[in-house]
């Protein structure tokens, strides 16, 4: 039951990310980490956002795999595939719609920040830049949203050129809220993932 409900929870977080990053492409702003390098990368290639995204995370895993265990890393990878399909089935199914600019900014940062959220708090991750803050998180105890802020920030000063200054400070202000949300409401997904498999190792044990 709580694996059902973990399941549950991680795929609320991703369709409700997937939901904020489609909102700030319809607006042509953009996003920090490996979703703002795919984004970006949208800008210049032919190739969809989700296949984008997908390859750009995967030199992170090694990072992963060897810091946070495999356990983790397969959990972000499944989660990266679940957001990379999403993200492509809301183009198809939501056509391009008009919002205030500002009001999209604020929308995508509390869809994105809770979406992330949820994933995080379940034991997975969204890969990239979350899982490099949280292993700076785990290794130096300095807290993941501030670490995702800085580096999304840097991210966003080279979209800037594409999207121009007033769209590359408000995707700012949507990285902002987004990252304000993840660190307010953080646990260890990493605990989180040893928890599940504590669990289902006790449940094995009961039905023996």
């Amino acid at each position: 039951m709580n694996l059902i409900k973990t399941l549950l929870l991680v795929s609320i977080g991703l369709v409700l990310t997937s939901l904020g990053i489609k909102i700030l492409s319809n607006s042509l702003l953009t996003f920090g980490g490996t979703a703002g390098i795919a984004t970006i990368l949208t800008y210049i290639t032919n190739i969809s956002w989700g296949v984008l995204f997908f390859i750009v995370n995967l030199p992170f895993f090694f990072i992963s795999i060897q810091e946070l265990g495999k356990w983790f890393t397969f959990s972000s990878l499944l989660s990266i595939t679940g957001i990379s399909f999403i993200r492509e089935w809301l183009d198809v199914l939501i056509p391009a719609f008009d919002l205030n600019i500002v009001l999209a900014a604020i929308i995508a940062g509390l869809l994105i920040g809770f979406g992330v959220t949820f994933v995080l708090n379940n034991g997975s991750s969204l890969g990239g830049i979350h899982i490099l803050g949280l292993y700076i998180d785990k290794k130096f105890g300095v807290n993941r949203g501030i670490v995702l802020f800085l580096c999304d920030s840097l991210i966003i000063l080279f979209a800037v050129a594409l999207v121009g200054w007033y769209k590359g400070l408000l995707s700012i202000f949507c990285i902002f809220i987004a990252s304000s949300i993840i660190g307010r409401y953080k646990k260890s997904p990493i605990k989180e993932m040893q928890r599940v498999q504590e669990e289902q190792l006790i449940s094995q044990h009961a039905r023996s």
